[in-house]
Parts: structure tokens; C-alpha cells; sequence
């Protein structure tokens, strides 16, 4: 829960803000360099007896498309438990699916995007730390304001939070220069949401809160009114963004309100008092001397016309700053839904490359025991550092598994790490490619009922 006070408030989105952007126990898994960069320096004929550099590079690329391959089938299955809640399908229905069914679906598909985003190396941010770090101003300049009750699934996850430098004019210079400030940002950010429906949570707040149905129905749909239609309870949304500040977190959200900032509301009530009250002065004098009703009717229509200005004022107010907000938002928007789990697929892919091919370069030159992993761990971080100047925080646990896993190293009863040869690991790969069609499960659908389409289903 929130704090009320404001200055609480700021200063517990402070703390997180340090807590995510710095501190050396803060480092990310994330390793901001391309697979062919590290095949290229890995596989260097220096590095290497002369007879095995081909047969690195050979292994190398069997890695890479077998990784591929693997995160290929897992966006399959993603896509068979995405297919009753894409907003986006444009194919023709013919499956229904009982409420329990899309209960594991559900299920299945928040926790495959979870996995994918995490073997991205993305990081999580946790639940209780979101309704924190909302309560900073804009870095746009918009007070902006999000239900995060109205959520049934909520998932958010960010890669690359860095400082960048911004600029902005001050009170402090006169509003005459720009003055450089430091600008927490999230180089990538991901969301996924499903909104709750309309019903559960009128119910919630009735029960949280103890007010009428009404009450609390009406509080409801004015919280939903910056929803857009198309935006339905029924299906999972999936977004990708990029470069998006810390402070305009709330952008990203559906349900998005903007509230006119301190500085906005006395400018506003500022220039409506001093209107009204210059039109009611006016309006009064000239109904005092007033000798027809043509005359009266025109000092009236004056008044009106100065009331309907500031009303006016306040709408342009209002719409400059929603305009403001979807530019910005459309310049930092990456992917929607199906797109995203295919660029994360990718990623993930990547990512396991690269850490794979780090530790395999290692053990493949040097036997190292169980008991040594975090030495080769830290071996692995100082060659990033000294050749990429990277401070990463390697995950040689994971890339361990997935390498034993595949049968590229083994573990041999007294602890030590074996890997096979270049040439060996080239040939264990082409034998699990060779054999992977005869492994496949049975991909019949248990889940749905399949009935001849009625309509295509609606694009949104």
C-alpha cells in the first residue's frame, strides 16, 4: 500500500529508482552484444589450436540454430494456449473453450511469457514496488494516474536500466537555458495485462470499501473512461516498448488517467476566475442601465460566450496533454501480443548463446570442478569486462544446465566438468537435430471443442 503522504511517497520511488539503477548487486544478466561479436572473438585462430578453428565456428553455429530451433517449438505452444485470448486474430473461429480450460490455458501462457522474458534476461519488477514507483511526475510534464486493482494478470518486466542524460528549462534559470539532469531509464520494458471483469470488480470495491453497487459501479466505469473500446476483459495484451523513462511508467498502461498538474489548476482557476469575474462585472452594469431586452439578451450572450471560453480552455488543456502522451508513447512502441513472444523467442535464444558458448570456450581449454564454477564465473565477467567493457552479472548455473542437458558437458563422478571437442559437440548437435522429429509428443489439443466458425473473429 501507498502511503499518503506525498514526500513519503517521493521518497520510497527514490529508494526503488537507486535500488533498480544502481549498486554493483544490481548488475544484469543481460549481455548488450551481438552472438556473431562473440563467435568472432571466441573462435580467433589465437585462441584456438590451428586444426580446431573451423570446427568451433562449425559447433558455434549448430549452437545458434538449435537454440533457434528449441525456442521455435516453445513458441508454438505458446501460440496453441495464446489462441482464445489474441486480441488480433483475424482467422476464422472454431474452437470453443470451457471457463476451466481457459483457466489452464491461462495459466500456461502467463508463465511461458514469464520464462521467455526471464531467459531473456529481463528483470521483474515486483508487484508491491509498481504502485511505488508510479507516483513521480512525468518526465514529459504529465501527472498521470493508474488503477492497478482493474487487473486480473499483470506482469512487468524491464532489460537495460540505465542514466541517461536529459535537459530541460527551469524556474531556477529562468526558463533562458537548458539545465542537464539524469534520467533513469528502462531500455526495454515489457507488460502484460488482462483486465478484470467489470462485475469482480464493482464486487471488490464493495466489499473493500462497503458502498452501494451504484456507487462503486460509477466509480468503476469513470476509472475505465480512458480505456479504449477494443481493449476487452476477455483477452491477454502483450506490449514491447523501448527507451522508456522510469518517471513515465504509467504510460504503458491501458487505463491511464491524466490529471492537470498544481502549476496547470492555478493557471486555469487564475484565468477563469479573472474572465468570469471582469464578464460578470461587465454583464451586471449592462443589465443595470439595460432599457430593452435586446440589449439584455446581448450582455448575456457575452457572459455565456467568456463561461464557454474557459470551458473550452480546460478541454484544450486536457487534449494537449493525451496528444503529448500518445506521441510519445507511439515513438517508444516496439511490439503488440503475438509479436512480442516471437521477438522475446528470439532473444531468449540469443541470450543462451551467448552465455553457452562463453562457459563451453572455457571448460572445452581447461577441466574445472563443481566446486570452482563461481572462479569460472568471475573468469567469464573480467573477459566481458576487459573486451566489451561490460559489467555483467554472468548466469553460469543456467548456461551450465542447459549444456549438460544437451549432452555438451558432463559432470564426471568426481566433480569435474568435461566438455567434449569441437568436433564431438558439432556431432551431438546434428545428432539432436537429426532426432528431434522423433521425439515429438503428440500434439493433439486436449483443451476446446471444435464446431463449424460462425464469423471470423473481430480485429481490434
Amino acid at each position: 500500500m501507498v502511503a499518503k503522504d506525498p514526500k513519503k511517497n517521493a521518497a520510497l520511488a527514490d529508494a526503488v529508482e537507486a535500488e533498480i539503477f544502481s549498486g554493483a548487486d544490481r548488475r544484469e544478466k543481460f549481455i548488450p552484444v551481438t552472438p556473431q561479436a562473440l563467435i568472432d572473438r571466441l573462435s580467433q585462430p589465437s585462441a584456438w589450436p590451428t586444426e580446431q578453428v573451423v570446427q568451433v565456428r562449425r559447433f558455434f553455429t549448430y549452437l545458434t540454430n538449435w537454440r533457434q530451433q528449441s525456442y521455435g517449438a516453445r513458441l508454438l505452444e505458446l501460440g496453441r494456449a495464446y489462441e482464445p485470448f489474441s486480441p488480433d486474430s483475424d482467422l476464422l473461429v472454431t474452437r470453443k473453450f470451457s471457463e476451466p480450460e481457459k483457466k489452464v490455458l491461462e495459466r500456461q501462457l502467463v508463465e511461458g511469457v514469464r520464462s521467455l522474458l526471464q531467459q531473456a534476461n529481463y528483470t521483474r519488477i515486483d508487484p508491491s514496488q509498481i504502485d511505488i514507483i508510479l507516483t513521480k511526475e512525468s518526465h514529459y510534464g504529465l501527472d498521470l494516474q493508474v488503477d492497478l486493482g482493474a487487473f486480473d494478470e499483470l506482469e512487468i518486466y524491464y532489460r537495460g536500466a540505465v542514466v541517461q542524460k536529459g535537459s530541460r528549462r527551469t524556474a531556477s534559470k529562468f526558463f533562458l537555458r537548458d539545465e542537464q539532469f539524469d534520467l533513469p531509464v528502462f531500455q526495454r520494458l515489457a507488460i502484460l495485462f488482462k483486465l478484470k471483469p467489470e462485475t469482480r470488480r464493482v464486487a471488490e470495491i464493495v466489499a473493500k470499501e462497503g458502498i452501494e453497487p451504484a456507487a462503486a459501479l460509477r466509480r468503476v466505469r469513470k476509472m475505465r473512461g480512458p480505456i479504449a473500446h477494443h481493449i476487452n476483459p476477455d483477452y491477454i495484451y502483450i506490449k514491447l516498448f523501448k527507451n522508456i523513462p522510469r518517471a513515465d511508467l504509467e504510460m504503458v498502461f491501458p487505463n491511464t488517467r491524466i490529471r492537470f498538474r498544481v502549476l496547470d489548476k492555478i493557471k486555469l482557476g487564475v484565468t477563469a476566475s479573472g474572465g468570469l469575474g471582469v464578464g460578470v462585472a461587465s454583464t451586471v452594469s449592462k443589465i443595470a442601465v439595460a432599457s430593452n431586452p435586446i440589449a439584455l439578451a446581448g450582455a448575456l450572450a457575452g457572459l455565456a460566450g467568456i463561461a464557454l471560453r474557459q470551458v473550452f480552455a480546460f478541454f484544450n488543456q486536457r487534449n494537449k496533454y493525451m496528444v503529448t502522451m500518445a506521441q510519445n508513447l507511439y515513438s517508444h512502441a516496439l511490439a503488440d501480443n503475438r509479436g512480442v513472444m516471437t521477438l522475446l523467442a528470439e532473444r531468449a535464444a540469443e541470450e543462451d548463446v551467448k552465455e553457452e558458448i562463453l562457459l563451453y570456450s572455457l571448460l572445452a581449454k581447461e577441466r574445472v570442478h563443481v566446486s570452482e564454477l563461481q572462479d569460472a564465473d568471475r573468469a567469464i565477467e573480467r573477459y566481458l569486462s576487459s573486451t566489451f567493457g561490460l559489467d555483467t552479472n554472468f548466469d553460469v548455473e543456467d548456461a551450465l544446465d542447459r549444456l549438460i542437458a544437451d549432452g555438451l558437458v558432463t559432470e564426471l563422478p568426481d566433480g569435474t566438468l568435461a566438455a567434449l571437442g569441437p568436433v564431438a559437440a558439432a556431432a551431438r548437435i546434428d545428432h539432436l537435430w537429426d532426432s528431434y522429429l522423433d521425439r515429438l509428443a503428440d500434439v493433439a489439443s486436449t483443451e476446446g471443442v471444435e464446431y463449424e466458425g460462425e464469423t471470423p473473429a473481430k480485429l481490434s
